[in-house]
């Protein structure tokens, strides 16, 4: 991130002595209170509200995995907060067992079944109750030491096997194909350890889960359409849902209550939304709402999962406070059902900061590395961008409000 470090008046006369505690006053006021801002050059001046601890910025390189590496940065944190201890943790052992149940589900449903990369928070708490999680330096999931993950050659092997498994030439299924498709993700993945040693000490998979003193029980999933019943279940319909799993529903008002509740009482949360927006600028570290966002310059192309960073954006709404649009459960609600609001991406929202007008943003780490924005990877989303944008959010159940966890009757 950017720090600001400057004196914003001029200091005329003084001597030495003076001038030295008026120093030590600053510097004071500096370290309690930090000043960050989005890009060099920026006149956005934002001030912490809170800021809560997560590990380091991960890059999912050319993979269309951010749910997995959100959701375990979340994870992550959340151990830290149970007094689990710091760890990171394999992002590819969820995505190669998600891959194996996946392509399980595809042959049953005759290919009826969204089969990408692509996956929802769901899946990595389904994952680590299923299977159990190690950590980052026992399953790399990349056994040819390359600089980046890049799954584009594997996507299309695994979608050719099932897909030639589905068609079943042989007019029959064999129990073959399951041994084959697991041999492939042990050629591109690395085969899954069954045992393994970490600080000192032996685990298996599921040992070392309990170890870390995380339920995925104790997990819920927030969302707010008004396709659905308020304060009822329902399967979010979106492809990369292919577990069918529910969110809770929520009017927007209260969706954003969740958030900042959590927030300001340190607990973090994994978060779904589009990153499609023209008002999305990771490079520049903001993603917000402009009501002039049809001004906004596009340059380049955004790969497929973004994760090259997308697109150059010029626009002067990245360089100062600009208005934004005024968010409602109605325009949500039109986003959604035009396609205009998709599950583009997963990230890690741990904190707030506001701008020097008073205006409120979200701090967000990303899963495309450190090298692409100021911000060491992380960037600041709008409370605008939040309303609009959120496809659902994943958090304890503890950090809900009393009252919003009375109404969706969770215990």
């Amino acid at each position: 991130m950017v720090t600001l470090g400057f004196l914003n008046h001029k200091i005329l006369i003084m001597n030495k002595i003076t001038l030295t505690a008026a120093l030590a006053v600053f510097f004071i006021n500096a370290n309690a209170q930090e000043l960050i801002t989005n890009k060099k050059g920026s006149e956005y001046v934002f001030t912490v509200v809170t800021d809560i601890e997560a590990t380091e910025v991960q890059s999912q390189g050319r993979t269309g995995t951010c749910w997995s590496f959100s959701a375990l940065s979340f994870i992550e944190s959340e151990i830290m907060r149970l007094g689990g201890g710091k760890h990171e943790l394999s992002e590819m052992f969820i995505v190669r067992n998600t891959y194996s149940d996946k392509a399980e589900q595809y042959v049953r449903m005759h290919g009826n079944l969204n089969f990408g990369p692509g996956g929802a928070f769901h899946d990595v708490t389904e994952m680590i109750k299923e299977h159990g999680i190690v950590p980052l330096d026992v399953y790399t999931g990349n056994p040819t030491n390359e600089e980046k993950f890049n799954h584009g050659e594997l996507d299309q092997v695994l979608l050719g096997m099932v897909d030639a498994v589905v068609e079943a030439k042989q007019k029959t299924l064999t129990p073959l194909w399951r041994p084959a498709y697991e041999a492939v993700l042990d050629t591109y993945l690395g085969e899954k350890p069954e045992q393994f040693s970490y600080n000192g000490k032996q685990y298996t998979p599921k040992s070392f889960t309990k170890s870390l003193n995380f339920n995925p029980e104790d997990y819920v999933y927030i969302a707010s359409f008004t396709h659905h019943p308020f304060y009822e279940e329902f399967v979010l319909e979106v492809p990369d849902n292919w577990m069918m799993k529910s969110v809770y529903n929520v009017p927007m008002e209260e969706m954003m209550e969740v958030i900042d509740h959590a927030l300001m009482n340190d607990y973090s949360m994994a978060w779904a939304s589009d990153v499609s927006e023209e008002g999305f600028s990771f490079r520049d570290g903001l993603a917000l709402v402009p009501v002039d966002g049809a001004n906004i310059k596009k340059t380049g192309k955004d790969n497929k999962n973004y994760s090259d960073a997308g697109a150059v954006k010029e626009s002067t709404v990245f360089d100062a406070p600009c208005e934004e649009k005024e968010i409602t459960q109605e325009m949500r609600q039109k986003a959604f059902d035009n396609y205009e609001t998709t599950d583009d991406h997963g990230m890690h929202v741990t904190g707030i900061v506001k701008d020097q007008t008073g205006k409120k943003y979200y701090i967000v780490k990303n899963s495309w590395g450190t090298k692409h924005n100021d911000c060491d990877g992380y960037f600041y989303a709008s409370e605008a961008f939040v309303e609009y944008k959120t496809m659902d959010i994943m958090l304890h159940k503890d950090a809900l409000p009393k009252k919003i966890r009375k109404k969706l009757r969770i215990k």
